[in-house]
């Protein structure tokens, strides 16, 4: 099989195209021929060695795909061999085939879904639910405020966010992407290079500011986010795409009443709540299956253009998910 192979640490230049042994299921392990692979910004940390997972070289990048059962162990039920499935590894999804353990959760592919759209869903969709339903508890009339809105962690959060009765408002750094976001069900966009958007969040709640802020940029974006909090709000520290970490003044967090939350999921699941995982296997489904967190796809690459899908993402070229299409029929 062909696989995206990163053998030294860098820019995405790095990749490259290699053969590898395709591989065989063990009595407990399921093989999935890949339709499409989803590219994440922890892919590209990952690549560059600045992430705090750091696979031993060389490695298969890639964190979540989706594609067709190929083969299944002796010991593997409830599955057949030809059914479209939502997966994750870590990593390895950047290959034709990829092998995953049938305890792994796997996901049924929502039928009128594309394997892009699938390849799309899993780390964007546990993310949000992780964020607003474990962590911040997000409540049916809350002002939900969501940055990085036009990522697909940030586009999950907004769609989610609606289903769960929020009135959502969404920031980014550029109107044309924001105005996708919209049509996925923001009740506002706040163009942050061109407007404040605390002033803007305060006039859109008359003063009181939003009860949950999601946040995968961090910097400055977190730090001035706490001026656009109600009291008692519940801020989420998702990540942090613009590079910085964030300082975090604790006279604010305490004038204020606020939470502030770290948010990993997988991480989580391993180490404090493996029932979660359960959660997961049944909400996020159902949740697909409804349409909520249909992951809007801007942009679908090759194999051969791996970096070029690095450097969409790294460029904030894309709307929602940049996916790599390794067979999609």
């Amino acid at each position: 099989m062909r696989a995206v192979v990163c053998d030294r640490l860098g820019d995405p230049s790095v990749l490259k195209i290699e053969e590898r042994l395709l591989p065989e299921a063990g009595p407990a392990e399921i093989v999935i021929k890949v339709g499409a692979a989803g590219v994440n910004f922890p892919d590209v940390l990952t690549v560059a060695g600045t992430y705090q997972h750091k696979p031993e070289l060389p490695f298969i990048p890639g964190m979540e795909g989706a594609g067709a059962i190929h083969a299944l162990g002796a010991d593997v039920t409830g599955w057949r061999v030809g059914d479209r499935v939502i997966f994750s590894v870590r990593p390895g999804a950047f290959a034709e085939y990829v092998k995953v353990p049938a305890k792994s959760p796997l996901l049924r592919l929502p039928e009128s879904w594309s394997f892009a759209e699938g390849a799309g869903f899993r780390v964007g969709a546990q993310t949000a639910y992780h964020s607003l339903v474990h962590r911040a508890a997000l409540r049916s009339g809350e002002v939900l405020l969501v940055h990085g809105a036009s990522g697909g962690v940030g586009l999950a959060a907004v769609q989610l966010g609606k289903h769960l009765g929020a009135r959502v408002i969404a920031t980014g750094s550029d109107d044309h992407r924001l105005a996708i976001v919209k049509d996925h069900g923001a009740d506002a966009v706040v163009n942050y290079r061109t407007a404040d958007f605390v002033a803007a969040v305060k006039e859109l709640t008359a003063g009181k500011g939003a009860n949950v802020i999601y946040d995968p940029v961090g910097g400055e974006v977190l730090e001035k986010s706490m001026r656009a909090a109600a009291y008692g709000a519940r801020l989420l520290v998702v990540g942090f795409t613009s590079g910085d970490p964030s300082r975090i003044m604790s006279n604010h967090v305490l004038i204020k009443g606020l939470s502030v939350l770290g948010v990993r999921a997988g991480e989580t699941i391993r180490r404090l709540s493996p029932e979660l995982g359960r959660d997961y296997a049944e909400e996020l489904p159902r949740l697909a299956a409804l349409g909520v967190m249909r992951p809007h796809i801007s942009h679908r690459f090759p194999m051969e253009q791996a970096a070029a899908a690095f450097r969409a993402l790294l460029d904030r070229k894309v709307v929602g998910k940049a996916v790599i299409e390794i067979d999609a029929t």
